[in-house]
């Protein structure tokens, strides 16, 4: 050591100020730094410094509660800490999650028209598309709709939120060449552009108003088979319209309930107890914390019956079904289907 340092106070050997050099970089690591967790000088083992910054770090693991669309904790979203879910399944769950929490924003595309001609009256069919943004929509929508239908909606809209609308134009009628095949095009564009213009207004895509225009005439049409227990016709036509209704009630689940309480009558009285069974669970799920609704009840009890046949757990159900009465008892049990047939009459 004295032949490679030379002497220890001659500062002027070269090795020695190496030696100096190294001994001060190595200093801090060995120091106590309680006052800067973050620096070099953190005490204890690798795996404290770890376990204090894992704590420090935002939680973003599946096990922990995440913020819902509005900012409040989703206490039903985390999953369980002893998961052994695999990466694709808990890829999977996010995505579902993140698709459950993000925004329902609709696409209004007037693909095409025709004109229809009667006995006493000719007009100009508009066939409207409805799809959702922001990813693959499998469930597109198409109905049709005639300028009256569009008019009629307008007029509506003008009672309740005339302020809001106030900038969005409705294209007018003309006395003459409503038929032409220019004219038909120039409107095409414009009541798309108006259904859009609609849309974006966050108090005119909730309203009722808006709600029915879109799906009432075939609501209406599917429920009156239904009363007339053409149970085919009607599933086929809930079926076409109920994805739409979902999307546009997203912040009112309990709307969908009549329209799938009403799939669940057609598949029981079509013999598919299982099909019927599925669209009562997702009625229920949309009930969630809303045992007064009208249809909670009468909803369960079809329900009880539907698993008992099934071979399901029927128990539970059966043990809402009694809470529910004793909590909000009733004077007459009133089946499902004497409910459901009573929507949209007018």
């Amino acid at each position: 050591m004295t032949q490679l340092l030379g002497t220890p106070g001659a500062t002027g050997n070269p090795n020695w100020r190496v030696l100096t050099v190294l001994l001060f970089l190595w200093q801090p690591w060995s120091m106590a730094s309680p006052e800067h967790p973050g620096s070099p000088g953190c005490m204890g083992p690798i795996t404290q410094c770890t376990a204090r910054t894992q704590q420090e770090a935002p939680a973003t693991g599946p096990d922990l509660l995440r913020p819902g669309p509005d900012g409040h904790l989703d206490t039903h979203s985390g999953l369980s800490s002893n998961s052994s879910m695999t990466t694709r399944e808990l890829q999977q769950y996010w995505q579902n999650e993140k698709c459950r929490w993000k925004h329902v924003k609709l696409l209004f595309e007037i693909a095409s028209a025709r004109i229809e001609e009667r006995r006493v009256s000719k007009f100009v069919v508009y066939q409207i598309i409805v799809i959702q943004t922001g990813s693959f929509d499998n469930n597109k929508a198409v109905l049709e709709r005639r300028y009256s239908d569009f008019a009629k909606l307008q007029k509506a809209l003008l009672k309740t939120f005339r302020e809001e609308i106030e900038d969005v134009e409705f294209p007018r009628k003309y006395l003459t060449g409503n038929f032409a095949e220019e004219m038909i095009c120039e409107r095409r564009r414009a009541l798309q552009e108006y259904l859009g213009l609609l849309y974006a207004i966050r108090c005119v895509r909730r309203s009722r108003e808006f709600l029915d225009f879109l799906t009432r005439p075939e609501l209406r049409e599917a429920f009156g088979c239904l009363r007339a227990g053409q149970y085919p016709r009607a599933l086929e036509l809930l079926l076409r319209v109920l994805p739409l209704q979902e999307k546009l009630t997203a912040h009112c689940p309990a709307a969908a309930v009549p329209a799938l309480c009403a799939v669940l009558l057609c598949h029981r009285d079509l013999d598919r107890p299982a099909e019927a069974f599925a669209a009562g669970e997702r009625a229920l799920q949309r009930l969630q914390a809303r045992e007064g609704h009208r249809y909670y009840a009468p909803l369960l009890d079809a329900m009880v019956r539907l698993a008992y046949a099934l071979g399901k757990d029927f128990v539970s159900l059966q043990e809402r079904l009694e809470e529910s009465q004793l909590r909000r008892p009733t004077p007459r049990g009133i089946t499902l289907k004497e409910l459901t047939v009573r929507e949209y009459l007018y």
